[in-house]
Parts: structure tokens; C-alpha cells; sequence
């Protein structure tokens, strides 16, 4: 019994001992000191719920992990609302009365710029979760998320892969926007890429705005477009472009990390009007522990929010959880801190030191560690991404399509970079289902031999020509067309193969019908038809023209014919020489009356007064009248009709110059109509051209020939004297070359006729294969219509006035003279003694009688 006592007393003392150990082993473990860190987030969104719950779940892994750690973090949370002013108000509080040692906030550029001024004046680090670089002069404000500006340079490397040679940038129209754009524009630039238009578009813009806005750019010739604003405001903007067709085929969106990172919590209207786009994202490499964590992190989630779908992690949410794992750590290494500042800064005045800030922003540093994210460690105050994932959106979600690593390569698998001819992606679905990109497709044409088609001529020489070669048994090309064309293809800076096929109708012989020729491109039989190949509107319904490289319109030629003996009466109308002529016995008949009277010249004998006064009319043609006049009213008579002589002369010459130098036929400006014709016939070679102008209409020929320009140049290099060619209003679009509908050589052989064009080399080969004689002429300007009396009626009527009134004048002056005449004789009693001296006179005669 004493023996079991004993026993028993032994085993009650142990289990004492065991369970002071436990207690005084648990009083050891809640012996750490705490440490205040502040949480500022938009509680109310997806992005921040997610943040705070991964900021939550990486406390507690850590320190179940290291449970020995002396120190622990207590979280102090806090509401922004999505306001500024909120995180604003929120740090304050957190740095004046909770006196917290770090700060963890969102992604808002504006509430960083605010965050880290405060963090400099409190030496208290700031995790910021924007990805926007701030400036290097604040130390304390530390940026967990990527690097934005990194994924610009793979956008220059995507662009200068798929050949755009112009992109346009849209931003947010705040100070950030604003340098980004500025950023992407000098990165673009580096690869001589043209950004055509910067659109900054505001965060608070309306639907009417962003519409209008939207409009502009689709108004314009580029239709590669880069995006880069919040996901708020890129939603409303690609709901508006699906909205306004530019979704559709032959538009190019590439969207930025900003949005695609939140793609995950975007409504599925959104997704569903970006079909098409590209985007680049924040990369987080798959491993183990990230698998057990997002796991985990769903089940907790679901928990906490059971009617709610259940998104993925984004990388914001790692970012979030590896930066708190720093951060432990770097509280742990500066446990030797015991004591801190009662007030760390009073409202924006003067802070005191936080030794114990500093401390940890140094820690904060200096750690390096691989986390759920990969590596993780600041360099210059910042986390940089090594890579890009980039993605296609398609159906519901996104598509990888490869990866962009920070040495300027593409790949499909991280670790294996492949050749930059395949550019390392995946194909790409497009905007409106297309599934080869256009690079892909220039790719895949430059690596087989083009089939193209050549029209066999019938008239071969300057302008187009084909002929063969027998030594390598091949289709050679020359003439104005040919040259242009290698001088297109040449200048592309990939090599293109290609053999010419000559195109015959189905009997073999050249007269064919080139609408055939185009049927061929349409229908695949050739990839590319060149030659001389007018660009017509139906013809543009099948393929794809390329920019014309010849004159516009048509050409008219005709003979330059013999002087009539009677031309220089074409001139003037009929009427006209009627009323010229009677002007003139008209002004010399007023001139005798006026001058009659008292000019010797204008006096004598019948005939010889005659004589004078139409030598006088017709001398003042040329200005060789040599009598004098004495009247005042002559010489103004003969000086209104000197100045109607002088116009009508000047135009008499200008018109008969015009038509002693060439004989013209105008097209109407609406088109050449043939059932307006009474004649015309169909020619085909130049020499029936000279034959049948040669001829005449009257003998069997023609008077004009109507053909496209380059032709007519060629005649006139031919034929250099003898005939000339005017110009009419462009009724056809010129020569082009034809592709099928959607080819990429198609731009690109236009660009390169506008370099042509631009640099001279098109007018070295048209003076090359064009050069004739001036005696060729041809005419730009329409020749003046002849001279009729409603156009000078005008002058006519000045100098019928002006002899009226002389005239006039003149009569009154005669009426004056009997009057005063009259008079004087009545004054001075010789009226009286006239009658005296007749009447006896008179009464003698009857007294005889």
C-alpha cells in the first residue's frame, strides 16, 4: 500500500510539473510585441476584398509557420470607398493615432502620389499596390506591383513584328495618362513606329464624349489602337467601339496589364464586346504552393460570401501576399527597435523621426526570398516583371497566346524562346474571326512563288510590254508598267518570289477583255495581276487595287490641222462683225457731222467727203488716223471709241492665237457618252491611231481619239509633231495593280508607290519612257469660245451713248446759234429795213400790171 502511494504521489507531481511547463511555455509564446501596420482598400470592390483576404491568409501561414517570432502584425483596416480623399483622410488617422509602422494601399495612381508624400514626412514605408512608376524622390513609398512601363516595349516588339508602321494611343486624360502616353510615344518611336494620334479621354467623360471621340479615331486611316486606362473606364470605352463597329475585321486592339489584370472581375457584357483583342498581363508563375494557396484562398472566399461567384486570384492578390510575407520578416529583423515616436507627424507640418521606420524600410530591402509570385525583391523601390503573359480574348475568357520576356523575345513556353519568324505566339484570333494575323500572312505569301497574271498587249511598246525569254525559258516584263512594279517589289523589305504568267482569252490570241483578268484574281488563279489596268469601281468589288501610279482620266488626241483661209473671220460671230462693222461708218458719220462745219479736211466735194470720213472709221482700227479734229465732242466720241477698239483687238488676237495653235474637242465633264456620238470606231494599235487621224472623219478616219493618258504619251513619244493631246476631267482612276480582297501585299505595294511617287522615281520612269517634243503639245486649258455681241454688247453701248449725246449736244449748240442770230438781227433794226427795201418793190410791179 505504502508502496502504491508512493506511485501514485509521483505520478500527480509529474503531471504538475507538465502542465506549469505548458502554461509557462504558453505565457512564453503570447510574449511578443505587436506592430501596427494600416490597410487602405476599396472594401466594397472584388480587387480589394481579394487583397484583404490574401493579406489576411499570408499573416496567419507565416506565423503558424514561424510561431517563435517575437513580433507579430496587427492589421488596422480601413475603407476608401474608391475616394482620394478617403485614403487621405484614412492615412492620417493611421499615422497620428494608431501609430502604425507601414501602410498597405490600392492601386489608385492618385491616392500613391498623396501616400507617398506622407510616407517621406512620417519615414514610414508605403506599400503601394499601383503599378504606375512614381518618383525616385521618395524612398519610403515602395511599389509591390509590376512595373507597367515594361509591357510598352513589347508592344513596340508586337507592332514592329506585325509591320504597323501607326498606332493610336488612348489613355486617361489625368497627369499619369499623360506621361504614359508620352512614355509609350518615345518607346514607339524607338522602333520607328508613328503614333498618329494620342487620345485622352477623361475619367468622368460621358456617352456622348466617349462616342464622339470614338467616332474621330475611326474616322481615320489607322485602325491599330492602344489602350491603356482603368478597367472602369476601358469597359465603357470598348462597349461604345463594339457599339460603333470598331470591333469588327480590320481592327487592331491591344490592351495593357492596367485592364487585362482585372479581367477576371469584368461583367460578361464587357468581355463579350472585346472579341479580338490582345492583351498583355502580369505573369505568375504556376508552382505548388501557389496551387494549395489559391485553393484555399476559394474555399475561404466561397465561405465568406456564399451567393457571390467565386473569381480567380489575380496577381494583385499575390503581389499583396508576398509583400506581407517581406514585411514580417523585416518587423522581426528590427526587433531591437524598442521604442517609437509618440507621434510620428502632426498634419502635414514638421514629423519627428521614426528611427524604427527607417529601419524597417532598410530590412524591407535587403530581404530576397522566392514567394507565391516567384522571386520577390525590390530593386530601386520597385518589384520588376522578368515576363509578360500575353492573351487573346476570346468567348468567355482569355486564350494565352505566349509570352514576352524582358530580353526582347517572344515565346510560347517560358524557357524556350523561339525564332523571330514565327514571333514565339500562337495565332491570334482578331477583331471580327479573323485568324491569321496580317504578319502571319505576309510570312506565308513571301514563302511560295506569286503567280502573276499578265495581260498580253497588242500594242507593245512604252507603256506596257511582254515578251519571252528564251534562254531561261521564262515571262519578261518591261515598259513604264514593268518598271514601276519591281521598283515596288524590290523596295519590300521582305523577299517575295513571284513568275509571270501571260493571260491569253481562250483562243490564244491578245484581245481580250480584262474584266477576265480580274474574274482570274478574284476566282485564286492568280495571287497578283499587273499591267495596264484601269481601276474601275466594279472591278473593285472583286479585288483589292492597289493606289494608281499613271495620270487620272482620260486624254483627247487629235491632228493639229491647216489654217483655213478664212480662220481669222472664226474669231468673232456673225453678228458681231455685222455691228463692229456698222460701228465704225457710224462713228465716221458722227465724226463728219461734228467736224464738217468748220474742219477743211471733212469739207470739199461730195465723193471726196465720202472718202474721208470712211478713211477715218476704218484708220482708227489700227490707230492710223492722221486728221485732226478741232471739236471737243469729236475728240471725246473718238476717244470712247478708241478704248472699245482696243479690247475688241486684244480679244480678236488672243482668240485667233488660240486657234491657229490648236483645233480641240472637249469631253463633257460627266463622262464620255458614245450614243452622244455620230460616229466613233474602235482602234488598238498606235499606228491606226496616226492612220485614222491622218485621215480625217471626212475620208474614212477620225478627228479625235479618246484613251487613257499613259497611252497618248506614248504616241506623242511615237509621233512627236502633229498632233496634240488636252487633257479632261478625271473620269478613270488610273492604272493599278490587283490583289484579292484582303491581301497584305496590297498596303504594302501602295506605300511603296507612295514612296515612289514622293522620292521622284515615278517621274524618272515616266520621262524615261515618255519623252517627246515640245512641237507635241499638251494643252491643260480649254480654248476660249469665239467672241459674240452678248459678251461685248456693253461696249457697244458706252459709244452709242456717248455719240447720242455728242450729238445731242451738238443740235443744241445749232439751235443756239439761228436763236442768238434771230435775235441780234430783230436788235438792230435790220429786219425792218429789209421789208422796206421789198415792199415798194412790190407795189410798183402791181401797179404795172
Amino acid at each position: 500500500m505504502e508502496i502504491t502511494g508512493s506511485k501514485s504521489n509521483s505520478l500527480l507531481f509529474l503531471m504538475l510539473m507538465l502542465l506549469c511547463f505548458q502554461l509557462h511555455s504558453k505565457a512564453q509564446d503570447q510574449s511578443y510585441e505587436e506592430i501596427g501596420v494600416g490597410v487602405i482598400l476599396d472594401m466594397g470592390s472584388e480587387v480589394g476584398r481579394t487583397v484583404h483576404s490574401c493579406i489576411k491568409m499570408a499573416l496567419f501561414d507565416f506565423y503558424t509557420i514561424n510561431s517563435r517570432y517575437k513580433t507579430r502584425i496587427v492589421l488596422h483596416d480601413r475603407d476608401s470607398h474608391g475616394e482620394p480623399l478617403h485614403v487621405l483622410s484614412a492615412a492620417l488617422d493611421l499615422l497620428e493615432k494608431t501609430k502604425v509602422q507601414a501602410i498597405i494601399a490600392s492601386d489608385s495612381t492618385v491616392e500613391a502620389k498623396f501616400l507617398a508624400v506622407l510616407g517621406d514626412e512620417a519615414r514610414i514605408p508605403i506599400l503601394s499596390l499601383s503599378p504606375t512608376p512614381s518618383s525616385d524622390n521618395h524612398p519610403y513609398f515602395l511599389q509591390i506591383a509590376h512595373d507597367e512601363t515594361i509591357q510598352f516595349k513589347g508592344i513596340a516588339a508586337m507592332a514592329e513584328s506585325f509591320r504597323w508602321k501607326n498606332l493610336i494611343v488612348i489613355c486617361e486624360d489625368t497627369d499619369s495618362g499623360r506621361d504614359m502616353a508620352t512614355f509609350m510615344i518615345n518607346v514607339f518611336q524607338e522602333k520607328s513606329i508613328s503614333v498618329t494620334y494620342r487620345s485622352l479621354i477623361s475619367t468622368s467623360a460621358g456617352n456622348e464624349l466617349v462616342q464622339e471621340e470614338l467616332h474621330k479615331l475611326s474616322s481615320m486611316q489607322t485602325k491599330v489602337f492602344v489602350l491603356h486606362t482603368s478597367p472602369s473606364l476601358a469597359s465603357y470605352l470598348l462597349l461604345n467601339a463594339k457599339y460603333l463597329g470598331m470591333m469588327d475585321e480590320g481592327y487592331k486592339w491591344i490592351i495593357t496589364s492596367k485592364t487585362m489584370d482585372f479581367l477576371d472581375f469584368m461583367d460578361g457584357v464587357v468581355i463579350e464586346s472585346m472579341q479580338g483583342a490582345v492583351g498583355f498581363k502580369s505573369y505568375i508563375s504556376e508552382s505548388r504552393d501557389l496551387h494549395k494557396f489559391t485553393s484555399r484562398w476559394r474555399k475561404e472566399y466561397h465561405a465568406k460570401n456564399p451567393l457571390m461567384e467565386v473569381k480567380e486570384i489575380n496577381a494583385y492578390g499575390i503581389w499583396a501576399h508576398d509583400a506581407v510575407s517581406t514585411l514580417t520578416m523585416s518587423v522581426e529583423r528590427t526587433q531591437a527597435v524598442e521604442q517609437v515616436l509618440k507621434s510620428n507627424i502632426k498634419y502635414l507640418g514638421k514629423t519627428g523621426s521614426s528611427q524604427k521606420g527607417t529601419e524597417l524600410l532598410n530590412q524591407m530591402l535587403r530581404i530576397s526570398f522566392q514567394g507565391l509570385g516567384g522571386a520577390f525583391q525590390f530593386r530601386n523601390e520597385r518589384i520588376t516583371a522578368q515576363v509578360l503573359e500575353i492573351v487573346n480574348v476570346i468567348g468567355k475568357g482569355e486564350r494565352r497566346v505566349g509570352f514576352w520576356t524582358t530580353n526582347a523575345a517572344f515565346t510560347k513556353k517560358i524557357g524556350k524562346l523561339n525564332s523571330v519568324f514565327d514571333h514565339g505566339l500562337e495565332a491570334i484570333i482578331w477583331p471580327g474571326g479573323i485568324a491569321t494575323n496580317p504578319r502571319h500572312r505576309m510570312l506565308e505569301m513571301s514563302s511560295k512563288k506569286l503567280r502573276i497574271g499578265v495581260p498580253m498587249p497588242l500594242r507593245s511598246g512604252r507603256v506596257f510590254q511582254v515578251s519571252y525569254n528564251a534562254e531561261t525559258n521564262s515571262t519578261v516584263i518591261s515598259g513604264f508598267c514593268g518598271d514601276v512594279f519591281h521598283a515596288a517589289f524590290t523596295a519590300l523589305s521582305h523577299n517575295v518570289a513571284f513568275e509571270f504568267i501571260p493571260f491569253t482569252n481562250n483562243a490564244g490570241s491578245g484581245a481580250l477583255n480584262y474584266n477576265h483578268l480580274i474574274d482570274r484574281v478574284h476566282a485564286g488563279v492568280f495571287d497578283v495581276a499587273i499591267g495596264d489596268i484601269t481601276i474601275t469601281a466594279n472591278r473593285s468589288l472583286k479585288v483589292d487595287f492597289t493606289l494608281p501610279y499613271t495620270d487620272l482620266g482620260l486624254g483627247i488626241l487629235t491632228r493639229n490641222m491647216d489654217a483655213s483661209m478664212w480662220i481669222f473671220m472664226k474669231p468673232l460671230s456673225s453678228d458681231l462683225w455685222i455691228v463692229s462693222g456698222c460701228f465704225f461708218i457710224l462713228v465716221g458719220f458722227v465724226i463728219w457731222i461734228l467736224e464738217h462745219g468748220t474742219n477743211e479736211e471733212f469739207q470739199g466735194s461730195p465723193t471726196q467727203q465720202i472718202g474721208t470720213t470712211f478713211w477715218f472709221a476704218f484708220s482708227t482700227l489700227v490707230y492710223a488716223h492722221r486728221e485732226k479734229l478741232q471739236s471737243n465732242l469729236s475728240r471725246f466720241v473718238v476717244s470712247v471709241w478708241m478704248f472699245v477698239v482696243l479690247v475688241l483687238t486684244s480679244s480678236y488676237i488672243a482668240t485667233l492665237s488660240s486657234l491657229l495653235t490648236v483645233e480641240q474637242i472637249k469631253l463633257p465633264s460627266k463622262g464620255f457618252i458614245f450614243s452622244n456620238l455620230t460616229s466613233w470606231k474602235q482602234l488598238y494599235t498606235l499606228e491606226d491611231y496616226a492612220d485614222a487621224l491622218s485621215l480625217g472623219s471626212k475620208k474614212g478616219g477620225v478627228d479625235a481619239i479618246v484613251d487613257e493618258i499613259p497611252y497618248l504619251k506614248e504616241f506623242l513619244t511615237r509621233y512627236p509633231s502633229g498632233y496634240s493631246m488636252t487633257l479632261t476631267d478625271t473620269i478613270t482612276n488610273g492604272f493599278g495593280f490587283a490583289f484579292p480582297q484582303g491581301s497584305p501585299l496590297a498596303p504594302e505595294i501602295s506605300r511603296q508607290i507612295t514612296r515612289l511617287r514622293e522620292d521622284g522615281t515615278l517621274r524618272m520612269l515616266e520621262d524615261k519612257w515618255f519623252t517627246y517634243q515640245e512641237s507635241g503639245k499638251y494643252l491643260k486649258d480649254s480654248v476660249p469660245k469665239i467672241l459674240n455681241l452678248q459678251g461685248l454688247r456693253g461696249l457697244f453701248l458706252i459709244s452709242g451713248v456717248s455719240m447720242a449725246a455728242a450729238l445731242f449736244i451738238f443740235m443744241l449748240r445749232k439751235v443756239h446759234e439761228k436763236i442768238h442770230f434771230t435775235y441780234t438781227m430783230l436788235a438792230g433794226g435790220k429786219l425792218a429795213f429789209i421789208m422796206r427795201f421789198l415792199m415798194p418793190k412790190t407795189g410798183n410791179a402791181v401797179e404795172r400790171r
